[in-house]
């Protein structure tokens, strides 16, 4: 197959980037993401205790700050991502898309690949600032860090087929995630809708993960189709569990609420 990817502008830094080195770092050092996912949540058992019986801090400039650069990663990532797996879809067809294992070392893709696995690491930061402010931590926020996290680690070093799909959508949606946390965290009031918006973009991205999974399931005998059982099936039981999650927090967030506030006005 011509390699579509080499056709597409790539910058001078991403040309240069070496997915080679970056491959053989995360084949030594995957596992450091179960010390990372440790540390962090002895941080939040010890912070909440921390925490509990002082002021919360405001920090409230160092959270803009700090989604501020995550949004405007995301939105670089899922420029230079999905641009390359629309130039995919349109050339190769929805199945070499899924398939592809290029993504990972082509020169439009291979830098934002490997920024988007190291990134899952410093993402475990938007848990500091809920503990420090003394924010409701749901149990889908940190279960959601870690295992992202933990997948993504384990899943770069075998550049399986996939990635490509999971990136692009990661990206798009954290794009706009962290761009509404930048301006809620400014103080500016954000319309209802906006929130309900992300949360179904999120909802959206499970079900096309699952439905991507389930294509690599059926593709996955086939030469080009580089998958494994293992990694579909921790992949499944990721993308389901995220999918009931956000569907809970949808329905408890924008729903059950709203039938209290008026059960509540009522009386």
């Amino acid at each position: 197959m011509m390699k579509m990817n080499e056709s597409l502008h790539a910058f001078d830094f991403e040309r240069r980037f070496n997915d080679r080195a970056a491959l053989e770092w995360f084949e030594q050092n995957w596992g450091a993401a179960f010390v990372l996912s440790g540390v962090y949540a002895v941080f939040i058992f010890l912070g909440r205790i921390f925490m509990k019986d002082r002021q919360k801090l405001d920090l409230r400039k160092p959270l803009v700050l700090w989604s501020l650069c995550l949004a405007i990663f995301s939105i670089m990532g899922a420029t230079r991502t999905s641009w390359y797996m629309f130039n995919m879809v349109r050339s190769h067809g929805l199945r070499e898309s899924v398939c592809d294992s290029e993504f990972y070392s082509a020169p439009s893709s291979k830098f934002w690949a490997f920024a988007f696995t190291l990134s899952k690491a410093p993402e475990l930061g938007d848990t500091v600032f809920i503990v420090l402010r003394k924010q409701r931590l749901i149990f889908l926020h940190w279960y959601h860090h870690i295992t992202v996290l933990l997948y993504s680690w384990y899943t770069y070093k075998d550049r399986v087929a996939g990635g490509g799909w999971f990136m692009a959508m990661n990206y798009t949606v954290h794009a706009f995630m962290y761009s509404y946390y930048t301006v809620r965290a400014s103080g500016t009031r954000v319309p209802r809708p906006i929130a309900m918006m992300i949360t179904l973009m999120q909802i959206t991205q499970m079900l096309v993960g699952l439905s991507v999974l389930g294509l690599l399931y059926l593709w996955r005998n086939e030469v080009h189709c580089i998958s494994t059982m293992h990694n579909i099936t921790y992949a499944f039981i990721m993308y389901l569990s995220y999918l009931l999650l956000f569907s809970i927090f949808f329905y408890q967030s924008y729903f059950k609420r709203s039938g209290d506030e008026k059960r509540v006005k009522r009386e």
